[in-house]
Order: C-alpha cells, then structure tokens, then sequence
C-alpha cells in the first residue's frame, strides 16, 4: 500500500525552516541534497548551488516531512497555494504507474513517470483539481 507525505516548496530558505521543523520533532534528516551535488548543478545560478534540491525529516512511524527551494533559475514560479505536493509512495513500479495514471487523467504532467538520478522510478503531475502530485518507487540496489 502506498504511503503520502507532505513535500513542501521554499523560496530559497527550505534549511532555515527544516533546521526548525527539526528541533521541534527531534530525529535527524533521512536525506540533505544540495544542488550543487547533483547532475542539475549547471542548471542553477551561481548563488543557488548550496540550496536544498531535497531534504527528508522522518517524524513519527513512518511519516517523512520532505522539501525544497524551489528556485527561480529552475523555472519554478512560487507563490501561496503552489508550495507544496503530495508525495507518495509505492511498493513497485506497477503500482507506482496505476496510481500516476490514474490521478493524472485529465491533469497536466510536468513529469512522466521514469528512473532518476537518484535511484527512484518517479513523476510528477497536477490533477484535474489543481493538486500537486510526486509519485514514486525508490529502487532497491541490486
């Protein structure tokens, strides 16, 4: 079964707000990836190379808080009521698709289901209600 967790969008000060979410929940970040870090890095200005492509807080059993800066030199164009997503997550790859393509008819896919960078089967879409939508299946290691 599929699990959800909130994916929130920052303009430029996701760490600032993750460093507070963190000591309020306690724990220690499941994930920090940097732009600067990824094959994304000549996409980026030269000022937003160290801001948070992704960040992942697990709080409590099972629920992950995940973000980033959304940054304007990569397109976004953030503002209240687009800064965030639903993210979930599947068991397989089979499961991942069933759920994409069945919440993404009649949306606009901003990102068709496929492998990453970073080892996940992922996509993201706007259903037909205008909710942002992360699908994803992270890929064991063989």
């Amino acid at each position: 079964m599929a699990t959800i967790n909130p994916y929130l969008n920052y303009l430029g000060n996701a760490e600032e707000a993750f460093t507070l979410y963190k000591s309020v929940f306690g724990g220690e970040f499941a994930m920090i990836q940097r732009y600067k870090d990824t094959p994304e890095a000549g996409k980026v200005g030269p000022d937003d190379g160290d801001k948070l492509m992704h960040i992942a807080l697990p709080i409590g059993n099972g629920n992950v808080l995940m973000g980033t800066d959304a940054l304007g030199s990569m397109g976004h164009n953030l503002k209240q009521g687009n800064n965030f997503h639903i993210s979930l997550s599947a068991d397989s790859d089979a499961e991942a698709d069933k759920i994409f393509n069945g919440l993404s008819a009649g949306g606009k896919v901003m990102m068709p289901m496929m492998k990453t960078f970073w080892g996940s089967y992922f996509g993201m879409f706007t259903d037909k209600f205008g909710i942002q939508w992360m699908v994803s299946h992270d890929q064991q290691p063989s």
